[in-house]
């Protein structure tokens, strides 16, 4: 099913054609409440709008919830596309020292497999991204992907079984697949845009429905 290449997130291409997330990105329209406490999203194409119209994603649809809930939390969408946790590592000191959040969301990963970097690159930097991020006094959640069935059984279980590790080392909290729904759903092949890549504007409801139950009690 050549949908399941969404589980990539976005690819080399992709990153060439241009990104919509950026540091103070399009979820961080309550930057100007000072009391407002902070939620950093770190990742690639999936968290930065690519391909939608502004506001369609589902970290603009967590910020939305959020202000309906009046919880207090504002969120920065620091996501990029075509990042990989290697870029994900060298970005996020100074995210951590402009936000000083009280979470960080790291959904990275999938540009690595993509790209065929090691595992254990991937997991090392997930790894330190958690650790930095904790040591800066914010609370986890590390979003877990996946790759399709011709990457092979056994690289495909390793890959997704790395951001469980990584959680489960690191005390955080964890969405064992962001994409669970969309990708592996019945009508896989209508969730995604002509890429066949990136998910459209309607899957993200489903995507946050991924993240909300895990991220809601990290808001104490």
């Amino acid at each position: 099913m050549v949908a399941l290449s969404a589980w990539l997130g976005s690819g080399t291409a992709a990153h060439a054609q241009g990104s919509s997330g950026n540091a103070s990105g399009p979820a961080s329209a309550a930057a100007g409440s000072a009391a407002a406490k902070t939620i950093v999203v770190v990742g690639d194409s999936l968290s930065a709008e690519y391909g939608l119209a502004r506001g369609q994603g589902w970290v603009a649809l967590l910020e939305r919830r959020l202000a309906a809930e009046r919880s207090g939390y504002k969120v920065v969408n620091a996501s990029i596309s075509g990042d990989t946790t290697s870029g994900g590592r060298s970005r996020l000191p100074a995210l951590l020292r402009q936000h000083k959040p009280q979470v960080v969301v790291l959904e990275l990963g999938g540009n690595d497999a993509l790209r065929g970097l090691p595992l254990a690159m991937t997991e090392a930097n997930l790894t330190e991204m958690a650790r930095q991020s904790k040591a800066a006094g914010a609370r986890v959640l590390v979003s877990g992907m996946a790759v399709p069935p011709n990457y092979g059984r056994s690289y495909g279980e390793q890959f997704m079984a790395l951001f469980a590790k990584v959680a489960r080392a690191e005390g955080t909290a964890l969405v064992p697949f962001i994409l669970a729904g969309v990708a592996d759903a019945a009508d896989a092949e209508a969730m995604f845009q002509p890429d066949r890549i990136h998910p459209k504007a309607e899957a993200h409801p489903r995507i946050l429905g991924n993240v909300w139950p895990v991220l809601k009690p990290l808001l104490r």
